[in-house]
């Protein structure tokens, strides 16, 4: 397994939709648009009341779009999909890499 290290992080502002890896292996999707900034905020504790508890979190996964409407839409329709559909999509992701 692995993950998206900081440095390998976008650095622009855009429009992105995320998930991250929970310390208790349970998967977080989120929107923001600067994935580094609120990755460290997720990490201090001061994002998601749901990552709160489940520190720390990894980045595993991430999509650009080209609007704030997009990305809401976006975090909605991964929200839905179930466990395995999640998994399928980051490490796809990953392995094609």
């Amino acid at each position: 397994m692995r993950f998206i290290t900081e440095s390998e992080m976008p650095s622009t502002k855009s429009h992105y939709v995320y998930m991250l890896l929970c310390a208790d292996n349970t998967l977080y999707t989120g929107y923001t648009t600067e994935i580094p900034r609120r990755y460290k905020m997720h990490n201090d504790g001061k994002a998601a009341k749901y990552t709160r508890c489940r520190l720390p979190v990894a980045l595993v996964y991430y999509e650009e779009g080209e609007s704030r409407s997009w990305g809401l839409k976006r975090e909605e329709a991964i929200k839905r999909l179930s466990r395995k559909q999640k998994d399928a999509l980051w490490q796809n992701l990953r392995l094609g890499s």
